[in-house]
């Protein structure tokens, strides 16, 4: 049964990352099994409104404020006039939340619960229980889930993050993994220079990122390793200290800054190197470390989060998210290339085997078939289920959902769905047409055999 699903992220292209390209991927793959999928996020510059990507893949860039790593304010209620017109408009049926951190997503489950619609979440992050942003964090995920119809995690380890955050049964929760289109990811051997090792690094340069540990690793490395050289993409704020590392030790001629990359040219920085670093502090999946050994790069990597349930083991060099030891590892991936006691050739194979987007698709579009065969909550039991977030988050919960709920019946009175244009869906090729001819063609076969 082709389902409408809209997905609802603050995070979308043209901004690029591993949540980002999840939601293009999975949304691509979903139209060509049939259903319709728009995408609902934030203005990106002067990228507002409506616009179409690939495959009839519909875009809504909505104008609002940004005040952290592209999350937009939370506003709460301002967001659903806008969001029910777009239902409406698109005949939604699934409303797919993407992303702990994203105020759009968060805002989208509760007035789609509102309306009666279904919903899905997807956790892409791990989070910890000390620190006063992960409180809060946990709080608003705990508070979004409590009436969410089916959550998925990209990893074991996000699943069980996610569990113990959002105080969740685990049945409710079920694990899909990223994957990579690995024809974008081709190997080229004649691209890296064949009298170096050069370690590449590609990621956000934030402080989960390890950016910090790479700082006052390369430094070792390139003394331990003078013929090595390294070549960095990715842009923010631990940017300057990259910089500063730099000058302080004189390593322009070792290492390469890049800055910002976009999506599609990942693939020319990875094939000129040998060996994939990534010294994340805390990672769900890390859709990163795929695409570098599906590019036939030998991967040192922190053994952190999901990281460990990514890739097998002949694929890796782990390392303890310290200093010493991620300069150790880093030293005997080098050392294994150099003695060729690493066949990296046969990596993209192996990778394209073990990773689909289709298949993804597939196991999504099983969790939209179990949550539409269940029965939507009264107002009342949706409540019972706030209430119960807390002694005083759960009251103030509770009123938060009796708002809205009054401001979705306001809306229907003022602007009933009757004024609201449906807007019409991307033409596609008739299923039907396409199996009378090649019933035609296998026709016409047998009675020239005759």
């Amino acid at each position: 049964m082709p389902y409408n699903i809209a997905m609802a992220s603050d995070f979308f292209y043209p901004q690029p990352g591993g949540v980002e390209s999840h939601i293009y991927q999975l949304s691509s793959k979903l139209i060509d099994r049939g259903h319709k999928v728009i995408i609902i996020t934030h203005a990106y510059g002067d990228r507002t409104g409506v616009r179409y990507l690939t495959n009839g893949l519909k875009v809504y860039y909505v104008p609002f404020f940004v005040i952290y790593r592209e999350s937009t304010f939370p506003t709460v209620f301002s967001f659903f006039p806008i969001f029910r017109n777009i239902i409406i408009r698109e005949k939604i049926d699934i409303v797919h939340g993407h992303a702990s951190l994203s105020s759009l997503c968060h805002e989208a489950i509760l007035h789609a619960r509102t309306m009666g619609l279904k919903t899905c979440f997807t956790d892409h992050s791990l989070f910890g229980f000390a620190d006063a942003a992960s409180i809060l964090t946990n709080k608003l995920l705990k508070f979004t889930l409590s009436d969410v119809d089916h959550c998925i995690c990209v990893s074991h380890t996000c699943k069980e993050n996610t569990v113990l955050r959002a105080a969740l049964d685990p049945s409710t929760v079920s694990v899909i993994p990223n994957a990579v289109v690995a024809e974008n990811f081709r190997p080229d051997p004649t691209a890296a220079s064949p009298d170096t090792i050069t370690i590449v690094v590609i990621s956000r340069l934030f402080y989960n990122k390890g950016t910090d540990l790479l700082v006052a690793a390369i430094p070792r490395i390139c003394e331990l390793h003078p013929s090595v050289r390294f070549i960095i993409g990715g842009s923010g704020p631990k940017a300057i200290d990259l910089e500063q590392m730099l000058e302080t030790n004189m390593l322009q001629d070792w290492v390469e800054l890049l800055g910002p990359i976009r999506h599609e040219a990942v693939r020319d920085v990875m094939i000129r190197g040998h060996i994939y670093l990534h010294p994340s502090l805390t990672e769900a999946f890390g859709t990163v470390i795929v695409e570098a050994a599906s590019c036939g790069l030998y991967v040192v990597c922190t053994r952190v989060g999901g990281i460990p349930e990514v890739l097998p083991s002949h694929m890796t060099m782990f390392a303890k998210p310290e200093e010493d030891d991620l300069v150790a590892a880093t030293s005997k991936a080098i050392h294994a290339l150099r003695h060729g006691r690493v066949r990296t050739d046969k990596f993209h194979e192996q990778v394209k085997q073990m990773y689909s987007w289709t298949d993804v698709a597939a196991r999504t579009e099983r969790v939209y078939d179990h949550i539409t065969k269940s029965r939507n909550l009264s107002l009342l039991e949706r409540l019972k289920r706030y209430y119960g977030c807390g002694v005083w988050a759960g009251k103030l919960f509770c009123l938060c959902v009796i708002v809205d709920y009054l401001l979705w019946v306001a809306l229907c009175y003022w602007f009933s769905e009757d004024k609201i244009d449906i807007a019409r869906s991307w033409p596609k090729k008739r299923r039907r047409g396409m199996l009378e001819e090649k019933d035609a063609v296998r026709n016409r076969g047998k009675r020239a055999k005759r």
